[in-house]
Parts: C-alpha cells; sequence; structure tokens
C-alpha cells in the first residue's frame, strides 16, 4: 500500500526526486544518441515488492551454475539459430543462452520455463542489452533502476548480461510463486500493468510459438489462461 505525505512540504519538489529524474532522463538522452531507442515504459510501482530484495540478493549471491552438459548441449542447439536473428555477436548469445539455462535450472528452485525467459526478452528489450524505458527500466529484462542501489551495485551493470538476468529472473520466478504458477497474473505483477491483458498476452505468444522449447514440455503445470 502507498502512504501518501499530506505535510505542508508535500507540495515542494523533492531534490532526490529532480536528480534521480534528470539522471535517468539523460541515460535515455546518451542511449538514444547512440541510436539505442527507448522501450515503452513500465507502470510505476513495477517490481517493487518489499519482498523481493531478499529473493533478488539471493539470485544474485548464487549466481555459480552446474548446468547438467547434455541439456544444455540440447538447449543451445535448439534456440541459437533462433536467437541469431536478434543478437549478430556469437559471443553474447552464448552468454545469453547460458545464463538463461543455469537461471531456470537452479537447484532447489521452482520451475522457471526457459522458453518463457526467452519470451521475457524478447517482448521487454528485442535481447538489446542497452535497451532503456522511459521508466529507466535497463536491459534485456528491463529491471527497474533501484534495484543497483539496493544491492550495492552499479546502474550500469543493469547492461551487463548476467547480472540483469540473475535480477530478471528471480523477479520472475517470485511472482510466478506467488500467482500459483498463473503465468498471467506473475507477468501482469512483473511488468506493474496488473488488469490489463495486453503485455501477457504478448509473452505467452511468443512463448508457445516461436520459443517453445523441447525442454519446456512436461515439466510441471502452468496456467496460461
Amino acid at each position: 500500500m502507498r502512504h501518501w505525505d499530506t505535510s505542508a512540504n508535500a507540495c515542494r519538489p523533492s531534490t532526490r526526486v529532480k536528480s534521480g529524474k534528470m539522471a535517468q532522463w539523460a541515460l535515455v538522452g546518451v542511449l538514444a544518441l547512440a541510436g539505442i531507442s527507448p522501450r515503452a515504459a513500465a507502470p510505476a510501482g513495477a517490481q517493487e515488492d518489499p519482498e523481493l530484495r531478499a529473493v533478488v540478493q539471493q539470485a544474485i549471491g548464487e549466481a555459480q551454475c552446474f548446468a547438467d552438459k547434455y541439456d544444455s548441449a540440447v538447449w543451445f542447439t535448439l534456440m541459437e539459430p533462433k536467437l541469431r536473428r536478434y543478437v549478430r555477436d556469437q559471443d553474447e548469445r552464448l552468454q545469453i543462452l547460458q545464463t538463461v539455462y543455469c537461471e531456470t535450472h537452479r537447484g532447489g528452485a521452482t520451475l522457471l520455463p526457459p522458453g518463457l525467459v526467452m519470451a521475457v526478452l524478447d517482448v521487454e528489450s528485442g535481447f538489446n542489452r542497452w535497451a532503456v524505458s522511459s521508466a529507466g527500466a535497463v536491459g534485456l529484462m528491463q529491471v527497474m533502476p533501484f534495484w543497483p542501489e539496493r544491492l550495492g551495485m552499479r546502474r550500469y551493470e543493469l547492461t551487463h548480461i548476467e547480472p540483469n538476468l540473475h535480477m530478471g529472473c528471480a523477479i520472475l520466478r517470485f511472482y510466478l510463486d506467488n500467482e500459483r504458477r498463473d503465468v498471467r497474473k506473475a507477468l501482469e505483477r512483473y511488468n506493474g500493468s496488473i488488469g490489463h491483458r495486453d503485455y501477457p498476452d504478448r509473452v505467452i505468444v511468443r512463448w508457445t510459438t516461436y520459443w517453445r522449447g523441447a525442454d519446456d514440455l512436461g515439466r510441471g503445470p502452468i496456467k496460461t489462461s
């Protein structure tokens, strides 16, 4: 629940808010000069749940992956040709695929379908790690810019593949768990667009068509309706 300040000072502009907004728009401006288009804005309040801090902190602290070599090879073989149309650099493609595989196969964690994550990346950023929304969300999974500060990191680290995916996948898994595996509701919360079908519809269509892969099948109950 949001608490509103009804004091006399509430109408005065906050220096912190001003400087934060200036920094946010400066970053958008720099990226625009570099030919990078800002993404659509996530609504205010996206990814703001208080319980998320511990979840994301744990994901960053346990980033090491012990992947099954056979399964990960199958995953790469299935997904690499599809990703090639979005990401030209081979090393970057490999890093994205390796990190997505690791994040969706975390030991002891609940199911996070790899194809769903790829669909979120597709819709959120088009696999452009430099993407910035007008709300300031950054990188592949459009992670909100307050996360680095809360975790003792630098904001520019959100443009790096691994930390962005660690955070984004942790947030998405949290919402899936809290919404009892209802993908549509989890995606609405991830995007901050509760009650609006457009965003989850776009992600689910991409997941169930272009990004549907063999290791998405038969891995637990997922509701998409």
